[in-house]
Formats: C-alpha cells, structure tokens, sequence
C-alpha cells in the first residue's frame, strides 16, 4: 500500500480559523479544534509518529489555560493507530480520548488485530512499534464538549462503522463528518451498516450545515456532498429494487456484471463533474458494484 509519515497543514480556505486542517499524504485529513477551554484534536492518524506530529501543531494553541483533549471519530487505522502517543504506557502527552463504545470492540475484533499484524508485516518502518490504544472516555449516542467559546456535539454516525461519530459545532455551522461522507460515497462494509449509514447521512443533512470537512474528500467541496452521498444510494436502492422486480436474483454470481444486471454504472450513479471522475479506479469499479451487491442483500432482507 505504501504509507508515509508526512503530516502537512491544510491552508484555511474559508472555513473558521479555530479548524486546522491537517493531512497525511494523500491518505486522511484530520482536524484540530481550538476553543477558550480546549484543543480538541480530532483523530491522530496512522502511527506514534503522525501522532506526536499532530501534538507538535497542537502545542503552541495550548496556552491560556487550554487542556488538550483527542477524539476517535472511529476506530479505522488511519484516524486512531497515533492514540498510544495519548494514552498507555510510555505516552508521550497522556490525556483523555474519547470515542463511542462500540470503539473498543472495534479495536479488539480478531479482524482488526489480524490485520495490525498484517501491517506490521507488510510495512515494519511504518507500524513496526504499534500499540494499539482504544479511547478512555466512552459515550453511546451524543456527548457534548463545552469549549466556552465553541461547543462540540459528538454525534453517532454508524454505518461505515459501527462506532462512527461526527461532530457538529452550532456556534459556526461547522460539521466535521469524518467518513460517515466521503468523495465518491462512504463505503458501507455489511448488510446492516448500510441502512445505519444512510440514516447518518440523512441525519448530518438535516443540520443543515454551511460549513462541512471530510477526512477523505476535498476541502473545498462543501455540504453538497452530503445530499450527492445521499442522492448516490437512493439510485442504487432504486436501481436494484426494479431490477428485483424483473427476476433479477438478490445474490448474482461473483462473477456477475452487478451494475450492468442492475443498469446502473458508476457514471450514471454519481454527479457529474471533475472531482467525481478523479477518484480512485478502485470506487470506479469494485467499489461500486459491492455497494450494489450489499443494497440487493439489503432488500433481499426486507422480504
């Protein structure tokens, strides 16, 4: 896969300059949030190295009594595999992490440390002295920080994973969505995520945010994105439930043509434009027709 430790800072282009934007290659944005009371850093990347990375942006925002606080939007290796710089033995700037419940299954899953392992393996200068750290601090549905000046809603976003979280700031309009939306479509990983995924996007939309960062979409794309995600899985449903209604067979072969049985390729499911082409081959093809075999498995369910 490749992986590098570069962190970069984000130039602010238009959003509220108490967000820093911060990027790891072309992996994964993330975001530091600073209020009268807190930095908050959102996420902490691949490895103790982009994680002492993001704390060295943070620092110099911790002076006026401002305590350092980290949130897991989720427990995926390229927002949470920097967390053991925060908390464990051997942390470099122990504080409190916080993230939601399901988190800490995430982290343990025999899936997950099979594939910690399988980095470690596969790319030893990157991940070869992980520790994986789950979050400290646990909450379920919403928990609010009270920054003094800014407040941040911690909301369930499941879907993409079942411990996903997005937050909304009121005081700007400010929706940090994390993957919960992405450029081309958030991936839904199972049958049950899908419906999960679809009512957070629905949820994040009805905030009705003027301002919307996502850690895999440019930062300039706004909270259009959101009703394009939405818009894309409404065509998928609709696509499969007519050609179910035709004798199409909920579980197609694996070597099936699904976006053709279904007569929806991923030009026809997604908006027009240069951004929606210039994502990666993978979405394209794979991507898409798993999201269309997830979506006839759904249906499939209902009946």
């Amino acid at each position: 896969m490749g992986h590098t430790n570069e962190v970069q800072l984000i130039s602010n282009q238009g959003w509220d300059e108490r967000i820093v934007v911060c990027r790891n290659d072309e992996l994964v944005d993330t975001f530091i949030v600073v209020t009268e009371g807190y930095v908050v850093l959102v996420d902490t990347m691949i490895n103790a190295t982009t994680g002492a990375k993001l704390l060295d942006v943070a620092r110099p925002h911790l002076a006026n009594g401002r305590r350092l606080l980290v949130v897991n939007t989720h427990a995926d290796y390229d927002h949470a595999w920097g967390n053991q710089v925060f908390t464990g033995p051997g942390a470099l700037y122990p504080v409190p992490i916080i993230g939601r419940r399901h988190s800490v299954d995430q982290f343990n899953a025999p899936k997950s440390q099979a594939f910690i392992q399988q980095m470690i393996t596969e790319e030893p200068d990157i991940f070869g002295d992980l520790r994986p750290a789950p979050p400290t601090i646990l909450f379920d549905e919403r928990l609010v920080i009270d920054g003094g000046d800014l407040t941040l809603e911690l909301l369930a976003t499941p879907g993409h994973t079942p411990d996903h979280m997005s937050i909304y700031i009121p005081e700007i309009s400010t929706l940090l969505a994390a993957d919960a939306a992405e450029l081309p479509f958030p991936f839904a990983r199972t049958v049950d995520g899908l419906p999960q995924m679809r009512e957070s996007l629905a949820k994040m939309a009805a905030l009705e945010p003027a301002v919307v960062l996502y850690c895999h979409a440019p930062v300039t794309i706004g909270p259009q994105l959101l009703h394009d995600n939405v818009a894309y899985f409404d065509k998928v449903e609709a696509a499969c439930r007519a050609a179910l209604a035709q004798g199409l067979a909920a579980d197609p072969g694996e070597d099936e043509d699904v976006a053709a049985l279904v007569g929806l390729s991923y030009d026809e499911a997604i908006p027009s434009g240069e951004e929606w082409q210039n994502v990666h081959e993978y979405y394209r093809t794979r991507g898409h027709t798993t999201q269309i075999r997830t979506m006839l498995e759904h249906l499939k369910r209902e009946t």
